[in-house]
């Protein structure tokens, strides 16, 4: 099912003004910069915080702990989703973007100047837990208002390659914060990385969010809200938003989150869980890795940027599939290819994995909006793409921690990967293809079946 392009011409494209160079600067901006937050955690965790904050365990137990408190984020995300997505979809999209910078940014200093076990005992972990938390409900509410930032500015035409630009935002913060780790492993020794040397990233997101607020301040409300709000502004300012979301959108928001999952747990598990994996179990230098995962990222920055204008012409739905099904074989691939400890295999390993991941979310930030109706759609895209990082994000990590232990390889993770990859297709070929769709059209009702919907969809489907 694909919109019809000669449909476009049903309702004016509100995003065609000087200013939407400044909005795709903004969501960049901030999202790189909430994601670098994000990742620290996870490269801290699978180097530092396992001994710092958990040192009266065994390694691999201290990792499984580190792990843990990594996917306390994740579950933090969803309710993060519901309040940010509360207000903005109540107050506008603008101050509640604001507001989640400046929690995650907060968090994450915060984390930078904790002390550890040595010192404060067990309150430390604590602490720990709480920060990893706040950071969740940041981001929780950052990805979906920074999506909406650029969708409802964007012409019909050319939304997905707008909403590029926000996906581009994970794979610099991701760059920015493993060049700072391995600049930090290689000019300072052990010792004195794991005393101080690891603390400098977190504390350096205080600058760096000062950046973000200069960039956001300067942007105005997006012109598809203020249009609603002025002309239904009763039915714009749901009273509970996620209650109608959940009433009306629960089939989507399932099935949306299904699809995500998969995209998460590759990430995760090729970055986060594949360094922990390989320098503690395999031996592989610090500084090796994260050299390989950082040649590797500008592979999954190039294919976000292909994929989000691709969907412009294929459908959002299409290009998805394609990265989905692909990156599940190539999950079979990619921890034997790890396991070889052969630097150019591995390599190749993880810029496949970086590519395919890059072919899949890259429409994410223009499809995710799409499915949902003004008056819902912060709640409801944000809701649906961190339920996601739960499943994807929070537990395979755990899991595949578990799994390696079970079996002494990683071999079944990528069994395990592939799986997920199945389902996340089903989910996919569930969804409706949204190309195309006019954002400012109330486009169905409550309660619409899937086929009411589509009819009602920017003048009608063409199959």
């Amino acid at each position: 099912m694909a919109i019809d392009m000669a449909s476009e011409q049903g309702a004016p494209d509100l995003g065609v003004d000087e200013g939407l160079g400044r909005v795709a600067a903004a969501a960049f901006v901030g999202t790189a910069i909430e994601f670098y937050d994000f990742f620290l955690y996870g490269l801290a965790a699978a180097l530092v915080f396992g001994r710092e904050f958990f040192p009266v365990l065994g390694a691999a137990s201290a990792l499984l702990a580190a792990l843990s408190v990594y996917a306390v984020a994740f579950v933090a995300r969803p309710v993060g989703a519901v309040l940010f997505g509360h207000f903005g979809d109540r107050l506008g999209r603008k101050a509640v973007l604001v507001a989640s910078l400046l929690l995650m940014g907060g968090s994450t200093a915060a984390v930078g100047l904790l002390p550890g076990y040595g010192h404060w005992g067990i309150w430390a972990p604590l602490c720990l837990v709480l920060l990893r938390f706040s950071q969740g409900l940041g981001l929780g509410g950052e990805w979906g208002g920074a999506a909406l930032l650029v969708a409802e500015y964007a012409p019909r035409h050319r939304r997905g390659r707008y909403a590029g630009y926000l996906q581009l935002g994970p794979s610099a913060g991701s760059v920015l914060a493993t060049t700072v780790f391995l600049a930090l492993s290689a000019g300072l020794s052990e010792r004195e990385f794991l005393a101080w040397g690891w603390r400098v990233p977190f504390l350096c997101s205080v600058a760096l969010v000062g950046v973000g607020l200069f960039v956001r301040l300067r942007i105005a409300e997006t012109p598809v809200f203020e249009k609603a709000r002025a002309e239904q502004p009763e039915r714009t300012a749901e009273h509970a938003p996620a209650s109608a979301v959940l009433r009306a959108h629960w089939r989507t928001v399932l099935l949306g989150a299904g699809a995500l999952s998969f995209g998460y747990a590759l990430f995760y598990l090729s970055s986060t869980y594949a360094l922990g994996y390989t320098t503690g179990e395999l031996g592989v230098p610090r500084t090796t890795m994260l050299a390989l995962q950082l040649l590797a990222a500008p592979a999954g920055a190039l294919a976000v940027w292909f994929s989000a204008g691709a969907s412009d012409r294929w459908g959002r739905r299409r290009t998805v599939l394609l990265g989905t099904g692909s990156a599940a074989l190539w999950s079979l691939l990619l921890f034997p290819a790890l396991e070889t400890l052969r630097p150019e295999l591995m390599l190749i390993a993880l810029v496949g994995s970086a590519l395919l991941l890059g072919v899949q979310l890259g429409p994410i930030a223009a499809y995710l909006p799409e499915l949902f109706p003004t008056r819902v759609r912060y709640t409801g895209a944000a809701l649906t793409y961190n339920l996601g990082g739960v499943v994807g994000g929070a537990t395979a990590p755990l899991l595949a921690t578990r799994l390696t232990a079970a079996y002494g390889t990683a071999t079944p993770v990528g069994w395990y990967l592939c799986g997920l990859g199945v389902v996340a297709v089903l989910c996919l070929l569930a969804l409706p293809e949204t190309r195309g769709v006019d954002l400012t059209v109330e486009r169905y009702s409550e309660g619409a079946g899937r086929a009411q919907r589509a009819a009602a969809v920017s003048g009608g489907a063409a199959g």
